[in-house]
């Protein structure tokens, strides 16, 4: 089979809810990442045979097909084609498999890659809350679904308590994780760790005024374990709490992933070749833990070992998360999100899956090493795995 190769991976600057990136419709969030592959990479924009493009809440100004929306509103010319899919937290990480899917299978040789999520313009569960407020429909659940689980709702919330209980987290060691992340993330960002991944834009102060977006807006240097511990959990009895999770955040990703034949017809430098791509369901109650059976089965499939992975992306929807992927693998603590994760740079539900690849990538490069595994926990129970080669 042929092979998969990632050109160029880039990312925006998370923005805060109602941060600097409050005044960006998504469809143009969107079409900055697109427009700088385009350019960094230096390929003729008319070459790009589709946009496989990840979000979450696909309505309002996410709706009405966002990724055809983030072309119009691109350089990019008229002939090239969108798609808009929906796998959850995985959405841009599932785009990422597809393009390099199509280009492996031959049928086609230049795709992007790229999701997009407006967290402050279209809030979290909107598309389930404005049926319901307008009084169409049941949800997105029938009975019969309910029946079967046992539950009224889907919640990560509850998933990530069930994790938290089954393997044996305490508030305390899920803060100091959450600590962690904010460290890391703020050491890179002051090394300038992050320069070659990030789009820059022009975002807003609390006054408005235009600023030069160019640093996470989440990270929190100055965070501290006594300033955590004095979060309010999400259930009365709980351990989970806005700290110990990941970070509400506006923001847009995108990877160029081309064939052999195109890295040579348009003279293109890879940066990784896809080494294997793997997604797998499980327990959709929990949902949560399905990335360590989904990581099996990819270090399975592609004959590797996991002391070979030299960087691990483990996304941080909620610490235990993380926490658990490492106790029950046995995995290098010192290897996982080297420059912090979601609690601290923010989670745009749909940009977050080639917005981890962007940093892995680059995090690899940077580093001298050779194998990254990248994983991500969706709604529904489902796990995308992708593993790379830097080069």
């Amino acid at each position: 089979m042929a092979e998969a190769y990632i050109v160029e991976a880039l990312r925006t600057a998370g923005g805060r809810r109602g941060g600097a990136l409050r005044e960006w419709h998504p469809a143009d969030l969107g079409a900055a990442v697109l427009d700088a592959l385009v350019q960094r990479s230096g390929i003729d924009p008319g070459a790009v045979e589709d946009v496989i493009a990840g979000c979450v809440s696909q309505v309002g100004e996410q709706g009405f097909h966002i990724g055809r929306n983030m072309v119009m509103a691109s350089d990019l010319p008229d002939s090239v084609p969108a798609v808009s899919i929906d796998r959850q937290c995985g959405s841009s990480q599932q785009a990422l498999h597809f393009a390099a899917q199509a280009v492996m299978s031959g049928t086609q040789d230049v795709v992007i890659a790229a999701g997009v999520e407006s967290m402050t313009r279209v809030p979290m569960g909107t598309p389930v809350l404005l049926a319901m407020q307008a009084g169409i429909g049941t949800g997105p659940w029938p009975r019969s679904i309910k029946g079967r689980y046992g539950v009224e709702q889907f919640s990560q919330f509850t998933g990530a308590e069930m994790m938290a209980q089954i393997y044996g987290f305490g508030r305390e060691e899920l803060d100091q994780f959450a600590l962690g992340s904010h460290h890391k993330a703020a050491t890179a960002a002051d090394s300038d760790a992050f320069e070659r991944e990030i789009v820059i834009l022009d975002g807003l102060d609390k006054e408005g005024n235009v600023r030069r977006h160019v640093r996470d807006e989440g990270i929190r240097a100055e965070a501290s374990l006594e300033a955590l511990a004095e979060l309010k959990t999400v259930a009365p009895d709980g351990v989970i709490t806005a700290g110990n999770a990941s970070q509400v955040c506006d923001g847009a990703s995108g990877a160029l992933v081309v064939s052999e034949r195109a890295l040579k017809q348009h003279g293109l430098t890879p940066l990784a070749r896809i080494d294997n791509l793997t997604v797998t369901a499980g327990d959709p109650v929990i949902m949560l833990q399905e990335p360590i059976p989904a990581t099996r089965r990819a270090l399975e499939r592609s004959g590797r070992r996991l002391d070979e992975i030299d960087l691990y992306e483990v996304n941080e929807a909620f610490a235990p998360v993380p926490l658990a992927w490492l106790k029950e693998l046995g995995a290098d603590p010192d290897r996982l999100n080297v420059n912090g994760g979601a609690i601290a740079l923010g989670h745009p539900l749909g940009a977050s899956g080639t917005k981890l690849m962007a940093t892995l990538v680059h995090a690899l490069r940077a580093r001298g090493k050779r194998y990254g595994l990248q994983t991500m926990c969706e709604g529904g129970g489902i796990a995308n795995v992708t593993i790379v080669e830097a080069l």
